[in-house]
């Protein structure tokens, strides 16, 4: 088939072809990271109204670059959740209008389960089931995935996703947004065995990064002054290797308590080099596969959308025009 994906869950509006579900023929994000720079962090009214602006034109040049029409497309998939509702709602309500157009076939997608499905674009893609840890700037997951709508979470959470802290302590060092890109390029200069963070939860599945950030804070409250240029690097290189530490371990525990040999990471933080070079590393020393998409299908994207709906389309799924978004979908629970 030959799939329209859109995506609009937060701040990433993006569209794209995709045919047979492993072939993308085009992938078009507009990105609104110079918009929200300014505050630190996404904020949801300015994103769903910016969402509103440019889903139209990114949805035609989805078209243009993979030289097809609207007539070509058999299909829509379309990110129902989890996620913002005002910006989900503008790529659900553009998907709906199409659909109704052109009397096309229609899915939502949970986004997660996007993520994941970005490493079957892979040229040499994980064979199932594989284990995957999920982790973004609102998600930090691990499950056993066996197939579509054929998973098991097995770790998640407690309180602040790894792309939030990130986001959270490159704002307390006012370092600049976004916060895991700012981190990871500053990190590269310093020195991570120099100031030690905490590592949260060590014997679970259970991911806690509230603790590694509120160490941050104290650091700063105790000196009383932000950290000075020179300070910095090894300071954001410590911090990063804390969480890069925890998620490392925990799914190559995840792993090795499966019985499975196949990892996949993906999500927004998955595209951090040190993650990538550390799960490589490590994986290679425990036996274990390690598959990473590359990074502009790690960060929100829609050819992933389109995957999942490649999949759940031909096995005959459709969703009706009254299908709503949802802010919180766990990938466990269908509906």
């Amino acid at each position: 088939m030959l799939i329209l994906g859109i995506e609009s869950s937060c701040d990433e509006t993006a569209a794209a072809v995709v045919q047979d579900g492993n072939r993308v023929l085009s992938n078009v994000i507009a990105s609104q990271v110079k918009v929200h720079g300014k505050y630190g962090g996404v904020v949801p009214e300015i994103a769903s109204r910016k969402h509103t602006e440019a889903i139209i034109p990114v949805i035609l040049q989805s078209l243009e670059d993979a030289g097809v029409g609207l007539g070509d497309i058999e299909g829509i998939a379309v990110t129902r959740g989890p996620g913002l509702i005002g910006s989900l709602l503008v790529g659900l309500s553009t998907a709906k209008a199409i659909a109704f157009a052109r009397g096309l076939p229609m899915v939502g997608v949970n986004h997660l389960e996007g993520h994941i499905a970005a490493a079957l674009l892979l040229e040499a893609p994980p064979a199932s089931p594989f284990v995957a840890l999920v982790v973004s700037g609102g998600h930090t997951n691990i499950y056993l995935f066996r197939d579509f709508q054929d998973c098991t979470c097995l770790g998640q959470t407690r309180d602040d996703a790894a792309g939030e802290a990130f986001d959270k302590a490159a704002k307390l060092l006012e370092i600049g947004y976004p916060g895991g890109v700012v981190i990871d390029r500053m990190a590269k200069q310093g020195n991570p065995g120099v100031i030690a963070f905490p590592r949260a939860m060590r014997d679970s599945l259970d991911f806690s990064f509230s603790g590694v950030k509120t160490s941050l804070l104290n650091m700063v409250k105790k000196q009383g002054r932000l950290f000075t240029e020179a300070e910095l690097p090894d300071v954001v290189a410590g911090f990063q290797e804390a969480i890069v530490d925890v998620l490392v371990q925990k799914t190559l525990k995840a792993v090795e308590n499966a019985a499975i040999t196949r990892v996949v990471v993906c999500g927004g933080v998955a595209a951090n080099s040190r993650l990538r070079e550390r799960f490589y590393q490590d994986g290679k020393e425990k036996g274990v596969e390690v598959f990473i998409p590359p990074p502009v299908l790690c960060t929100d994207n829609a050819a992933m959308i389109a995957v999942v709906g490649e999949h759940l389309l031909t096995r005959g799924k459709r969703d009706g025009l009254d299908l709503n978004a949802v802010s919180r979908w766990p990938l466990e629970l269908r509906s």
